[in-house]
């Protein structure tokens, strides 16, 4: 598998049945795929779909049914449609179970930057201050490193998503649980060993006696 499947089907082990759940846009979207629809779980996007599904195969998309991104996208037997207003109600009033974000730099405190590059054009910050802010857990999703630099770095470099520390990092090398003390290394791709992570992670890490393999849906 690539690395981002391998990212996403760890994440999905992270999703409890029956929750109700935001998925990002890019990455995290693909999460919806390892998730069995019998887990009873339903995917939110802020454009105001609950009960998102896997991505339709090829020939089969509905241009009426996207996520948040603008991505096809199925829909679950009970999803419904929601206005914006709705949607950002959920999130706002502390109703989402989890979400699942895609990242661009979290430091040693757990601080996410994910909405900006400087420099870059971008439509808008979406709503990742509000899922950040709002969902009962954030597990990020996103590769180790780009362009050969970490993107787990001692302090954010990128502008803030929330003041909001996050509960989970998962990445193609590492799961890394940002608390109090620091970046705690809790497992470990397979293959890749506590030594390359500490090589790839500009960040301090705190690492525990024994760090086990992730264990992928």
């Amino acid at each position: 598998m690539d690395s981002k499947e391998l990212i996403a089907r760890r994440v999905a082990r992270e999703i409890r049945p029956g929750s109700l759940v935001n998925l990002g846009i890019g990455l995290p979207s693909m999460v919806a795929n390892f998730v069995p629809a019998s887990a009873g779980v339903f995917f939110q996007a802020e454009n105001g779909v609950i009960g998102l599904g896997a991505r339709p195969p090829e020939g089969m998309e509905d241009r009426h049914l996207t996520d948040a991104g603008g991505g096809f996208v199925t829909a679950v037997p009970g999803a419904a449609s929601i206005d914006s207003a709705m949607s950002f109600g959920l999130i706002r009033g502390g109703h989402l179970d989890m979400t699942v974000l895609g990242g661009l730099q979290v430091d040693e405190a757990g601080h996410l930057a994910n909405w900006k590059v400087p420099g870059k054009m971008v439509p808008g910050m979406g709503g990742a201050m509000d899922l950040v802010t709002g969902a009962a857990r954030v597990v990020v999703a996103m590769q180790h490193a780009a362009r050969g630099e970490s993107k787990i770095v001692p302090e954010l470099t990128l502008p803030l998503t929330a003041l909001r520390r996050v509960d989970l990092v998962v990445t193609d090398l590492a799961v890394i649980e940002p608390m109090n003390e620091g970046l705690f290394l809790r497992e470990r791709a397979p293959g890749v060993s506590v030594e390359a992570i500490v090589a790839a992670t500009a960040a301090r890490l705190v690492i525990p006696d024994h760090v086990p393999e992730m264990i992928l849906a």
